[in-house]
């Protein structure tokens, strides 16, 4: 039997007690040690591994106030690699108090809801370590204060002082400074700039961290994870000790996501290594420090689909799990060169990024850079190369993969459905009843110019474009046949009324722009060859008029058979 993969399980101790598939990442313990940052920060991109890391850290270092539970916590780690590496690491198991604290799931509309969700996380450590109410070495005024705290009936300030709090109450009953750990700390910050309240969520953090990073003499360390490294100004304003490990660096870049070697093992652990040139192809690309990185969340997605049926299709799985919200605003807001600069990065071109580590939601849309930033820190761009210019650090990022490639172009559709919901092409449709090519021309060319294409798969691209622009009137029903395969035209519009009109298209994508009017005059034939009119003459339809359109980039070409008579787009 082939160990279950871990879909969703982000609990060490779950992921070990149950036998579940486990890519050992122990030697971050190590490294951890002894590089020994006070307060440490690592930005991946989401579901790249960060929570069940610190869920490993949490049950390699605490000591629970239980014997047995601390042996059950040390036998989790049996086997793996840190219980190699000797008494210098392997004595630090069970050793401190830990407070782990997760803001992932402060993602409500209001900013009511969104303190009050983060209020009741802080209040579930307290209750985890209500053990501390009962060990008589508080004061009253501490052991009150806990209790507000833990039944979520304190004032505000007491919960941003709450990690130094429970920290000093630590230290007062066993005599230990505290490991903090925190999970995925911009994800509320993310939320509130979206949803309109991001500088009371600023506050909030940062006086969160404040006290209890900055001025707390009983922690051990701490470690943060989240998506993007935000200012100091505005988080960790006075941190000197913060220790921030981001993509470019090149320490601890094999502990978040899959190395080949680690992807290479898991597949032939389940026997489909004869997949791999896939597996590569979708979910590879991503370059931390030096270290060649897989998403972590989609590998096992597809060992979980090939598990199954070891033909599986690849897919998309990381479109459903990150918030692509930048990616739409970064469409909505694009003006051209932005467009054209998307363009060029689906046709696997590179693009010169001036890197700005420090930024924060409110900058976004300072600069081209800054939004470009983002999408490289997000994950939604990796690096191919990079290079020092004018006292600062450049990339030449690119799109890491064809499952990221893949989100971009979803989203792109999606916004141009969204756009031409907006618009009125009854110019369009009155051209194709005249059979006025020329204007039919002049529309789509229009239409082209403001969207955003990607050409590899341009067939589709065009086909798409067309459908949704044709799909929008109320008088015609619109049918694709594309996806049938079954040697019809391409897109059939028809009145719901067999006495109303009904029309043919076909596409054409060019090789060149000098061959779009030949292109358009072949797809004109074609439908005559094919004998594409037959199907509605057969429902029942009396006028079907024929267009035949070739598409080269942003150019298009129409030519038009109405009646038995030609209509070149150029008169």
């Amino acid at each position: 039997m082939k160990k279950a993969l871990p879909i969703g399980v982000e609990n060490f101790e779950d992921l070990i007690t149950n036998d579940y598939y486990y890519v050992d990442k122990t030697l971050f313990i190590k490294e951890l040690l002894d590089l020994k940052g006070k307060v440490n920060l690592f930005t991946r991109p989401r579901r790249f591994g960060k929570t069940l890391n610190l869920s490993m850290l949490r049950y390699f270092f605490e000591d629970t106030g239980d014997a047995a539970v601390n042996a059950h916590n040390r036998a989790l780690f049996e086997g793996m690699k840190i219980m190699a590496q000797g008494e210098e690491y392997t004595g630090q198991m069970g050793r401190y108090p830990v407070i782990n604290l997760t803001l992932k799931s402060a993602k409500q509309g209001t900013a009511d809801s969104a303190f009050y969700k983060l209020r009741g996380e802080i209040a579930d450590e307290f209750v985890r370590h209500k053990g501390l109410l009962e060990s008589g070495r508080l004061s009253e005024t501490d052991r009150e204060l806990y209790r507000r705290i833990m039944e979520g009936k304190a004032d505000g300030d007491a919960y941003t002082g709450a990690l130094k709090f429970l920290s000093r109450c630590f230290y007062e009953v066993t005599g230990q400074k505290t490991v903090i750990l925190i999970d995925e700390y911009d994800v509320p910050l993310e939320n509130a700039y979206f949803r309109g309240f991001y500088g009371e969520m600023v506050d909030f953090i940062h006086a969160l961290f404040e006290a209890g990073l900055k001025t707390n003499d009983c922690l051990q360390f701490a470690v943060i994870t989240g998506c993007l490294r935000i200012s100091r100004e505005s988080i960790f304003n006075g941190l000197n000790h913060l220790n921030i490990v981001s993509v470019l660096d090149k320490k601890y870049s094999e502990h978040f996501g899959f190395t080949e070697p680690e992807v290479l093992n898991a597949m032939k652990d389940y026997g489909v290594e004869h997949r791999f040139e896939t597996m590569k192809e979708w979910y590879d690309g991503y370059t931390f420090g030096v270290t060649e990185v897989y998403n972590p969340w989609s590998v096992i997605k597809f060992l979980y689909d090939l598990y199954t049926d070891a033909e599986a299709f690849p897919r998309p799985y990381w479109i459903n799990t990150s918030s692509n919200d930048i990616i739409k605003d970064l469409i909505a807001r694009a003006a051209r060169e932005t467009k054209e600069q998307i363009e060029g990065l689906l046709q696997k071109k590179t693009l010169d990024i001036q890197l700005h580590e420090e930024i924060t939601y409110e900058d976004m849309h300072g600069s081209g850079e800054n939004l470009w930033n983002f999408l490289y820190f997000t994950g939604y761009l990796t690096k191919e190369s990079d290079y020092y210019k004018e006292s600062s650090v450049w990339i030449r990022a690119r799109i890491p993969n064809t499952e990221v490639k893949t989100i971009y172009q979803n989203t792109i559709l999606n916004w141009f459905k969204n756009r031409i919901k907006k618009q009125d092409f009854r110019d369009l449709y009155r051209a194709m009843e005249e059979g006025d090519a020329e204007k039919m021309t002049e529309i789509l060319s229009g239409q082209l110019f403001g969207t955003i294409s990607f050409y590899d798969s341009a067939e589709n691209f065009y086909h798409g474009f067309l459908t949704g622009i044709l799909s929008q009137s109320e008088d015609y029903i619109v049918k694709s046949n594309r996806e049938s395969g079954n040697g019809r035209s391409d897109i059939m519009v028809k009145s719901p009324s067999l006495r109303g009109r009904s029309f043919i298209l076909e596409v054409k994508v060019s090789a060149t722009i000098d061959d779009l009017e030949e292109d358009a005059e072949r797809a004109l034939r074609q439908i005559e060859e094919k004998r594409y009119r037959e199907e509605l003459r057969t429902e029942g339809y009396r006028r079907t008029d024929c267009y035949g359109i070739a598409f080269y980039r942003k150019d298009c070409e129409v030519r038009g058979e109405t009646a038995g008579k030609t209509h070149p787009a150029n008169k």
